[in-house]
């Protein structure tokens, strides 16, 4: 990659930017480069905070499935690292997630028919032949779940698509590679 991009500092973005990167610095105690690449737009990154944080028919280790099998399908380091991080304050094992990775979960049934549609959904840019939609629904997902999922999957390949483009530096634990391909 030729083009290098440079994480802005606080002192380098707009007053709502500002506000943005002090509410991370509290929730989180920093702020995340990726959150700060948003930043070098006046306005991505409260538009993608509104979006992760958009009120949602899923529970969080429903989203974490989804997060961590889109960037699995995306190969995105950088998310597959926070997520493996955020993974684990849901409750998942590593060895849970590093399974969830593969799209497919043998510990719950619902959650394994939520990474198989994720996969599907994300490796087929949505043009799916209906076997993984009719297999999340017989799990017990409604259709309200699968708009929600939906969202979930769009907000991923977002992150996913700016950290593939500015390749900045994973600021999290890094993920441990899958030994299987997705």
């Amino acid at each position: 990659m030729s083009t290098q991009f440079t994480i802005p500092t606080r002192d380098e973005v707009n007053a709502l930017n500002q506000q943005m990167f002090d509410g991370l610095q509290k929730g989180l105690g920093f702020v995340p480069n990726l959150y700060a690449t948003f930043a070098l737009s006046n306005t991505a990154l409260a538009d993608y905070l509104a979006l992760q944080n958009r009120k949602s028919s899923l529970r969080a280790k429903e989203r974490e499935v989804i997060n961590l099998v889109v960037s699995q399908v995306n190969s995105c380091e950088y998310c597959l690292s926070a997520h493996t991080v955020i993974g684990k304050m849901n409750g998942f094992t590593d060895e849970q997630i590093l399974e969830i990775r593969t799209g497919e979960v043998s510990f719950d049934a619902k959650l394994n028919a939520l990474a198989a549609f994720t996969k599907d959904v994300t490796l087929n840019r949505g043009k799916t032949d209906g076997v993984s939609t009719d297999q999340l629904l017989a799990a017990g997902y409604t259709n309200e779940n699968l708009i929600d999922i939906l969202v979930v999957i769009g907000d991923k390949i977002i992150s996913n698509f700016l950290f593939g483009v500015t390749n900045i530096p994973i600021d999290f634990p890094l993920a441990a590679p899958l030994k299987v391909t997705v």
